[in-house]
């Protein structure tokens, strides 16, 4: 007999090793290292390091390139000098020279111990992860305090293969529901909103813009249904039988002690994690701010999408809400909805 994971693996015609799980980072964590020029220069006496080092502070300091390191060593392993340093920033003696280069004459303080000087680039930001450490490293050394979930998150190693087969397992009830709703004339788009702590899928929903409103996306229409769940919502969904709640019970039953309001049930999708089968709108976006969301995760990529592609409201620090974003979970069968 086979086993049931390669028979389920059959059946579904997917995998969890045939995708990634990537996260959303901000352009702070994603953009390439912007560089500065400045001036560096050999130390030919390397009893002269803590003096030159002290002195330059003062003289040439670096504001906010606090990551730099002032000495590194020379890259020339062949090189009588063993160690480099950075002298100042291009800009700070550019009207000095006259835009010509720079040379020991034109330093304001004692440069004996120090070889000519000559021009690197080196990074005008701290590195916030690996990737970025790398670049920079390559420029001028820079101090780095980093993030191993990132760092493991970029690797597509944050989740476990359990957790990753439970990330598909959601993503499969959503990819159902957006063909629910597709048979019906909707966008093929489905979402489902899930307790991480209890593992129990907490509402279902699909494209409902085409019927019932023209605002109700699959996102906005979940997160009305867990409003519903909890005695509220604002909208009926019976005429379209897979968008459905967890009944009250169950919501009594899994509540969170956080944020809870009088009636004991919690405030719409705090800790709770969104699987989408296309990436959220800006409108989506923004509602899964108010309404506390913990997670998301999406499949396919979207030209409007605010969580990555166009925009990344998840990443707005003025919003008093942030989550996190993953992408590219069971991408083809998302993007094969798209195309159809």
């Amino acid at each position: 007999m086979e086993p049931q994971a390669k028979r389920r693996k059959e059946m579904d015609g997917y995998d969890t090793e045939s995708w990634d799980i990537l996260p959303v980072l901000s352009d702070e964590q994603s953009q390439d290292t912007e560089l500065l020029p400045a001036y560096a220069a050999p130390i030919i006496e390397k009893r002269e390091t803590s003096r030159l080092v002290r002195e330059l502070s003062l003289i040439y300091p670096l504001p906010g390139l606090q990551h730099i390191k002032r000495v590194r060593a020379c890259k020339n392993k062949n090189s009588p000098h063993p160690l480099e340093v950075i002298v100042c920033l291009v800009k700070d003696v550019q009207e000095v020279t006259d835009g010509k280069g720079v040379t020991l004459a034109d330093l304001s303080f004692d440069s004996g111990g120090l070889g000519e000087p000559f021009i690197v680039q080196i990074p005008a930001t701290p590195p916030l992860t690996r990737p970025q450490f790398e670049k920079a490293s390559k420029h001028w050394p820079t101090s780095f305090h980093e993030d191993k979930q990132i760092t493991s998150a970029l690797k597509g190693q944050l989740f476990t293969a359990a957790q990753k087969a439970k990330i598909q397992e959601y993503m499969t009830a959503a990819i159902q529901a957006a063909k629910s709703g597709q048979e019906r004339g909707m966008d093929a788009v489905g979402a489902v909103i899930v307790d991480p702590e209890s593992e129990q899928i907490v509402a279902v929903g699909h494209d409902c813009k085409n019927g019932s409103h023209p605002l109700h996306h699959a996102v906005m229409v979940c997160i009305d249904l867990v409003a519903c769940g909890q005695g509220g919502g604002a909208y009926n969904y019976d005429r379209y039988p897979a968008c459905r709640y967890s009944s009250q019970e169950s919501f009594r039953n899994s509540c969170k002690d956080v944020n809870e309001k009088d009636t004991g049930l919690p405030y719409i999708c705090t800790g709770y994690d969104l699987y989408v089968t296309r990436e959220p709108c800006v409108m989506c976006a923004m509602a899964l701010v108010h309404s506390r969301i913990s997670r998301v995760f999406y499949g396919a990529s979207s030209v409007d999408g605010a969580m990555g592609t166009k925009y990344k409201i998840h990443c707005q620090k003025d919003l008093n809400h942030r989550f996190e974003v993953f992408k590219g979970v069971m991408i083809k069968t998302c993007e094969a909805l798209i195309r159809k």
